[in-house]
């Protein structure tokens, strides 16, 4: 069965502004661009066209979120407040002051929050077997009364309630490999016993005191929410071994009938926002286990959407092998970084890389 693929041109049109990095220009800071601008998900589409991988997956047409659809997840406060500054020639921000957005930006939104949708029910229909959904702008920071972290709508979340709301979805598991805490997945699904939050992310980066051991969950969720919160400078052995000694094990105790996967490549080795060092190496072994515990627990249903990641040049490596290893087709498109990089100093798990997964197995009786 293939793996399906969402992408529209109007995610490369999500205009966040002119910028220097978070920044707005002034007198003494020079205009630049936004992190959080198009180049690293329209080059991650070009590349899947051109290694010719495009040939090789089932296109799925995102759909337009309803209001309905946003509702379930987030205020109509926040709702009616990105309309009403997205429909100004100034345009707004999604909550935070650090994340822009111009005219347009709702619709947009809407549209990015419906990929998730789309991948979501294609996979739940048996369309297809896994999907990934190439989404812009971002969403697992976006909370229920607010976007932040250049979120505006919780996309993964949306779509797990049109899941549960349309198809009587049941037991759902969420494993974040973004570099900065999901925390707007983890606080939307908080008390919920059927989500499974789980989140490998880089000590805290973003939000600050955010992603601690400690959080796991309140009233009926106690236990749900599962966080890995990594020092920094960890690299492919620290991540595999969490994957495998902690998250399958999880994901096994659990028994899902769907993995989603908000899918950042902002630990990777070349981003500039994050301080981790995995490489295409690692997220391919990533994905391959993932998808041999969905084998074992859900019939192989895994649907992945898109989140962070702004290195333009080492992102569309990054999103390759994990499509190629998806779908099980290897392009010949020939990575020339990641050999070397491979080999840096700091690739194995270390001892104090380990202590935090040992902790994190322990806090969580794996």
């Amino acid at each position: 069965m293939a793996t399906g693929f969402v992408w529209h041109e109007l995610y490369g049109w999500h205009d966040t502004g002119t910028y220097n990095g978070l920044l707005a220009p002034s007198a003494t800071v020079q205009p630049w661009q936004h992190f959080e601008s198009a180049e690293s998900k329209t080059r991650f589409a070009s590349l899947v066209e051109v290694s010719g991988l495009a040939e090789y997956l089932t296109r799925i047409v995102p759909v337009t979120a309803t209001e309905e659809d946003i509702l379930r997840v987030h205020s109509r406060e926040h709702l009616e407040r990105i309309q009403r500054e997205s429909a100004s020639v100034k345009g707004g921000d999604a909550g935070d002051g650090t994340s822009p957005f111009g005219g347009g930006a709702f619709e947009i939104a809407s549209l990015a929050a419906g990929g998730a949708i789309a991948a979501a029910h294609a996979v739940m229909n048996g369309d297809v077997r896994n999907a990934y959904a190439l989404i812009r702008p971002p969403g697992h920071h976006a909370r229920p009364s607010t976007g932040m972290g250049f979120c505006i709508f919780a996309n993964a979340a949306i779509a797990i309630k049109s899941l549960r709301a349309e198809m009587g979805v049941g037991r759902i598991a969420t494993v974040d490999w973004d570099v900065h805490h999901g925390n707007g997945t983890q606080e939307i699904f908080y008390d919920d016993p059927d989500t499974l939050t789980i989140s490998i992310h880089q000590d805290g980066l973003f939000p600050i005191n955010s992603g601690h051991l400690r959080e796991r969950g309140d009233a009926a969720g106690e236990g749900f929410a599962m966080n890995v919160p990594l020092p920094a400078g960890s690299g492919n052995g620290a991540y595999i071994e969490t994957i495998q000694r902690f998250v399958v094990p999880a994901l096994r105790r659990f028994k899902p009938e769907l993995i989603v996967v908000p899918s950042g490549f902002d630990a990777s080795a070349a981003d500039p926002l994050g301080r981790q060092m995995v490489t295409p190496t690692g997220y391919r072994e990533m994905t391959r286990l993932l998808m041999d515990v969905a084998d074992e627990v859900c019939g192989g249903r895994i649907v992945m959407t898109h989140e962070g990641g702004y290195s333009p040049f080492y992102v569309p490596y990054c999103g390759l092998a994990v499509l190629e290893t998806m779908s099980g087709h290897k392009t010949a498109i020939d990575d020339p970084i990641t050999p070397g990089w491979d080999e840096l100093p700091g690739q194995e798990c270390t001892d104090h890389q380990r202590a935090v997964i040992d902790s994190a197995i322990t806090a969580h009786s794996l």
